[in-house]
């Protein structure tokens, strides 16, 4: 709660700054007279900054706050107490997934403050490599996943920082299916060995939950970015339009975007191997328990494994298509 009040003062801020300035609020009139404020100064606890940068600085600090940047990032693996519908929903649906829309949506604002957009990318590109090294050695299930959340979101923020909006907004859309099938599948297990989360209790349920492992496998690869599955179509641009930018900036996620690519196959398949295929490692009356979860579901999970296998594919000449105006 603490860390999402630093997040929403911040962007309280830039609400305020904003009607303070340009007396209106809605997106239409913002837009439209920003080049009008190019040059302008704003005195800010008695200092001057330029107007549109601080603006965006602040709009910025609620992002990092609510899509869990580095920084204000903890309040995300700490979530993880609730049940895991709640995760998929906060993962996937609605919460993280704000930061990154305000990146997006406020983007006629940021292209005007070029060193806020160089800060985006550096702040980005920081989150997407940090914490997939911290998902390295979790041992929570589920904390696991929402670390790979984490770093994902990096990857979605520093392509806004870059100006490569559409493509952000792309892997927002494709991470949202595969990372609810990843917590979904999470919930079908815990539901199997007792609510135990601690995968170093699991392991060997391959042979005892088949349609849960088989579901997990296909959400971790469409996570790591397997060939033709979802997460390769947009982590595959995202890499790319790093690296065809040719700055300093560019590069540099480049790098850390390739590092956590890395480090997010090693975790995701530390994942399926602590937790299926490895000598069963639980109590015996536990392991000899374990079952396939209800049809509902079964049946949920299926129809959230069909997108992150298509969707990528279906969608991609939609939102980052040449010429395309989404």
């Amino acid at each position: 709660m603490i860390l999402n009040r630093i997040g929403d003062f911040g962007l309280v801020l830039g609400i305020l700054i904003i009607f303070v300035e340009y007396k209106a609020l809605d997106y239409a009139t913002v837009f439209a007279i920003t080049p009008i404020f190019t040059n302008k100064l704003f005195n800010f606890l008695n200092f001057d900054f330029d107007l549109i940068s601080i603006i965006c600085f602040f709009l910025f600090v609620g992002a990092v706050g609510k899509s869990a940047q580095l920084g204000l990032h903890t309040w995300l693996p700490d979530a993880m107490e609730g049940p895991t519908p709640v995760s998929a929903l906060i993962h996937a649906a609605t919460m993280v997934t704000a930061g990154v829309f305000l990146i997006a949506r406020t983007s006629p604002l940021f292209e005007y403050a070029p060193s806020m957009l160089n800060l985006v990318t550096i702040v980005g590109a920081c989150t997407a490599f940090f914490a997939a090294t911290v998902g390295l050695l979790q041992n929570d299930l589920k904390r696991v996943i929402a670390y790979s959340t984490c770093s994902q979101l990096g990857y979605m923020v520093f392509a806004c920082g870059l100006s490569n909006y559409s493509v952000g907004v792309f892997h927002l859309v494709n991470h949202a299916f595969f990372k609810a099938l990843l917590f979904l599948g999470a919930g079908s297990i815990i539901h199997a060995v007792a609510d135990e989360q601690d995968m170093r209790k699991m392991g060997g349920l391959k042979k005892l939950v088949p349609f849960t492992y088989s579901m997990m496998v296909i959400g971790s690869l469409a996570l790591i970015g397997f060939p033709f599955l979802t997460g390769f179509y947009s982590k595959d641009v995202i890499l790319e339009v790093a690296y065809g930018k040719y700055t300093l900036e560019g590069h540099f996620s480049y790098t850390l975007g390739t590092l956590g690519a890395f480090l997010t196959a090693f975790y995701s398949t530390r994942l399926i191997y602590l937790t299926f295929l490895s000598v069963p490692n639980g109590y015996k009356s536990v392991i000899c328990a374990a079952y396939d979860s209800s049809y509902q579901i079964s049946i949920s999970l299926f129809l959230l494994v069909i997108p992150s296998v298509l969707i990528g594919f279906y969608a991609k000449d939609m939102i980052i298509g040449f010429g395309s105006d989404f």
